[in-house]
């Protein structure tokens, strides 16, 4: 791995509340198991140790994780803890809460209001923290969010969290969820090739809000990671560029707005190194028409 790679900063900054993040993070998903959220091999610890240590010498300042990112033999919130604590005073770690799982893995029914202060305070526990820099609501199926959405704001008036995010939400979710506190972005699913998720993206730049894009590179793999044969489109102009496909699905995503933030993850330094690579990066006009076409987008 070379020592000269292109730093995160190179796609630019934005601001989550009063913290100041570089446009492209690592989400830990992948972190503790080669597949996520699936019993069986667990994902090499010192491997991983050294991909989040490289992250943060690649210029990543945003992490995101959550307490049910776990395998048989780890979590990814335990992995940070020894691999960045004590943390750099610009290192900003997002959780999500709402969803749960069972010691062996399974997933169990998600958290009620009343159960929510124990999800944050678990993530505490696991990543050595008195507070939680960002946590997302992770919207179950619930059709209104307030109640959910004000358990976790108590928890920020209280100072266990600072900012507040909602993820897997819609347009109608993000404007309840204003109304009880202030939402310093929205985290959903935002993938070339998979139409949707305009609404949100144009209600998030309306309102000076971050929105995090996750499976950008996964695609309609979703958590099963990369699966599928990928779109000509996007290998052609892989090929004029030099670039993986990956790097093009990302300044793609990049490309929708200063407000779009990316969170790959990885468990492989040299993959963590060509996503971060991504930010320096820039699409023609031509090329992002083209990728549009790829999703069938109409603008």
């Amino acid at each position: 791995m070379t020592s000269h790679a292109p730093a995160a900063a190179a796609a630019g900054t934005w601001r989550l509340g009063d913290l100041t993040v570089n446009r492209i993070g690592f989400g830990a998903m992948r972190l503790a198991a080669r597949a996520a959220f699936r019993t069986g091999a667990s994902r090499d610890r010192g491997q991983s140790i050294t991909v989040l240590r490289r992250a943060v010498e690649l210029g990543v300042n945003h992490f995101d994780t959550a307490a049910f990112y776990f395998s048989p033999l780890r979590s990814a919130n335990e992995l940070i803890n020894t691999a960045l604590s004590p943390y750099p005073d610009d290192l900003v770690i997002a959780t999500k809460v709402g969803p749960a799982r069972d010691p062996g893995g399974e997933w169990t029914t998600p958290a009620r209001p009343d159960q929510l202060r124990g999800q944050v305070e678990e993530n505490l526990r696991q990543l050595g923290r008195d507070h939680l820099d960002l946590v997302y609501l992770r919207v179950m199926g619930q059709e209104s969010v307030s109640e959910h959405f004000g358990a976790l704001a108590e928890l920020r008036d209280a100072g266990l969290v600072r900012h507040l995010g909602i993820s897997g939400a819609s347009p109608r979710h993000l404007a309840e969820a204003r109304e009880i506190a202030p939402v310093v972005c929205v985290q959903n699913r935002y993938v070339i090739d998979t139409p949707g998720g305009e609404e949100m993206l144009q209600a998030c730049r309306a309102h000076g809000i971050a929105f995090v894009s996750f499976f950008s590179i996964a695609g309609e793999g979703g958590e099963a990671g990369a699966v599928r044969v990928e779109r000509d489109e996007v290998l052609a102009v892989a090929r004029a560029h030099g670039v993986s496909y990956a790097q093009i699905r990302l300044a793609w995503t990049l490309a929708q707005g200063d407000h779009v933030l990316v969170i790959p993850g990885t468990g492989d330094p040299e993959h963590l190194a060509d996503n971060v690579a991504a930010g320096a990066l820039r699409l023609t006009a031509e090329e992002l028409r083209l990728l549009d076409l790829t999703g069938h987008r109409e603008f």
